[in-house]
């Protein structure tokens, strides 16, 4: 077995946290993972690993060597690229992040989209509202939502989700429809945690060009895009939420829109990769599918 192959797997089994979570993943054998490692470890002459019975974790030198591994997989991976015919079929793993409503809603109902024109790839998709680190969790690009951080990530834009007041029909009937900005002191809103720095966000429209702000009155606070539109629907106050993501429920009167002439300012949405010299042809061959797939949502 080669470096790079032994570098592979090493950081599966760092990511995974174990020998047979990587086995699982990788579709190899147990005995074939912990090879490997030993192998790379007698290579460097050091030790990357504690194991214990239940889960192993990295040493100094496993933390040095992880951070290198990304870089030097990756980088073996787009050479290998480079110099194949553009008509090769495309093979191989992608590790992707995506907020979880946008997983859920329209790249996981898209997939067999992506794989009947790459059905030799395989993507590990994963879901979350937390603002993950790609190079150090072995990501190969992830979708941001919102205003982006300094850092040394690649972002290509991707459009703008556009926003929408609403509330249920319960909550409307009990508290009254706000007819204006002037309305919100006296109404509840369900109120949205960041799942990054805890902080709440506040109430948002904009009026005569100028983004104006309100901290709204509320029963619950909640960090996750499912329970806030679960608690919408519940009764328990009004909601700032992408249209896509309501779309259904607006249809079927579960849901019904306020304040249409006081919009929150719509948010960007993003590719983000590490940066590499050369987009390697899965990365670039996925941002393109995914660019399709959200044309539906963003603007």
């Amino acid at each position: 077995m080669d470096l790079i192959d032994q570098l592979r797997i090493f950081q599966r089994v760092a990511h995974s946290g174990g020998f047979t979570a990587a086995s699982d993943q990788m579709g190899l054998p147990r005995p074939t993972v912990s090879l490997a490692i030993q192998q790379l470890e007698a290579r460097l002459g050091v030790r990357l690993l504690n194991r214990t019975t239940r889960r192993v974790s990295l040493t100094q030198d496993g933390e040095a060597l992880l951070q290198r591994a990304a870089t030097l997989v990756a980088d073996a991976e787009e050479l290998e690229q480079l110099f194949r015919p553009q008509g090769v079929a495309l093979s191989g793993r992608l590790r992707v992040d995506v907020p979880s409503r946008i997983a859920r809603r329209l790249v996981a109902p898209a997939l067999p989209m992506f794989f009947e024109r790459h059905p030799g790839m395989v993507v590990e998709l994963g879901s979350s509202d937390r603002m993950i680190d790609l190079v150090q969790e072995g990501i190969d690009c992830a979708l941001r939502v919102g205003k982006l951080s300094t850092s040394s990530l690649v972002a290509r834009p991707l459009g703008q989700l556009q926003l929408v007041n609403c509330a249920s029909p319960a909550y409307l009937s009990k508290h009254g429809v706000p007819q204006s900005p002037a309305d919100l002191p006296g109404h509840r809103a369900v109120n949205y945690a960041s799942p990054t720095s805890g902080r709440v966000l506040p109430w948002e429209w904009m009026e005569h060009g100028s983004l104006r702000t309100l901290r709204m009155d509320g029963v619950v606070v909640v960090n996750n895009a499912e329970t806030y539109i679960a608690s919408c629907l519940a009764g328990l106050g009004l909601i700032q939420i992408p249209a896509f993501d309501v779309k259904n429920h607006l249809s079927a009167g579960e849901l019904v829109e306020v304040l249409q002439a006081w919009p929150a300012p719509s948010i960007s949405v993003h590719l983000v990769y590490p940066h590499r010299r050369h987009l390697s042809r899965r990365l670039q061959a996925f941002s393109d599918w995914l660019t399709e797939v959200l044309k539906v949502a963003v603007g």
